[in-house]
């Protein structure tokens, strides 16, 4: 059975977890419609994938 030999302090132990932080989503800029869209996904606004159309975005009615 593991026993721990020394007593880990709170200190000690807390720091392990000091560094889990929220991080921004990296967006960059659509070649195609340049809104901001996440990098290596589908752009929400056009469909556009590295130049190629996969999802099809009807027009919209005025």
């Amino acid at each position: 059975m593991a026993v721990p030999k020394c007593k880990v302090s709170k200190q000690r132990r807390n720091k392990r977890f000091a560094n889990w932080k929220i991080r921004p989503i990296n967006l960059i800029e659509c070649p195609q419609c340049h809104n901001l869209m996440k990098s290596h996904a589908v752009c929400k606004s056009c469909g556009y994938y590295n130049g190629v159309p996969v999802v099809h975005k009807e027009a919209k009615k005025d």
